[in-house]
């Protein structure tokens, strides 16, 4: 098959890496929740050697995320998992979660259920990492912002940016601290969080 190609992910893949790989140390494994097209997950993989990179994803996205993995055929590449927020997650516990691009996409019932998930899965001194726009005192970031939610919510009304407070709200009921909050590229964040 072709593989599918995103060119959201060609632009931010440096500038997250940028931030992502300090924060993640010498972490020897992450679970990357939503891997989409499986770009982020080839790139990051190939920078970071010494990390296992887990894709998964609804099995739907998997052929495409086969196709870049097996492409690249990097050792510490894994083949995405079957996972559903919706389903308990085919994993024990992981030292760090990393997801980018789908708080916005899911529903807010799903938005809960990730953070369930990760309250479930994350190790005790683990970490998460997650990307995307989101709304700050209830106001957009930006008027592209403003226009990309109403685009979403056309086409799913539970969909939508979310609001940085709610989102916190959910991390600290799941035993989590945000340590950095990152101003990225196309009025996107990246927040990073550690377990308390």
């Amino acid at each position: 098959m072709t593989k599918p190609f995103s060119q959201a992910c060609e632009n931010n893949k440096g500038p997250i890496l940028a931030h992502l790989a300090p924060f993640i140390g010498e972490a020897q494994s992450v679970l990357e929740v939503g891997s989409g097209t499986g770009q982020h997950a080839v790139h990051f993989a190939k920078v970071l050697p010494h990390v296992i990179w887990q894709t998964a994803d609804l099995p739907c996205n998997h052929e495409g995320i086969i196709s870049w993995c097996e492409e690249a055929a990097l050792d510490n590449l894994r083949l995405p998992l079957a996972l559903d927020l919706n389903q308990q997650w085919p994993v024990a516990k992981v030292p760090v979660i990393y997801t980018a691009n789908t708080l916005h996409i899911v529903s807010k019932a799903l938005v809960e259920r990730f953070f369930t998930g990760v309250e479930r899965h994350l190790d005790t001194d683990g970490k998460v990492i997650i990307y995307g726009p989101f709304n700050y005192q209830g106001v957009f970031t930006s008027q592209s912002n403003a226009q990309f939610d109403a685009l979403l919510k056309s086409r799913d009304p539970d969909s939508g940016i979310r609001d940085i407070e709610w989102i916190m709200t959910l991390a600290t009921a799941a035993g989590l601290k945000l340590v950095a909050d990152h101003a990225m590229p196309a009025n996107n964040r990246l927040l990073c969080f550690k377990r308390q």
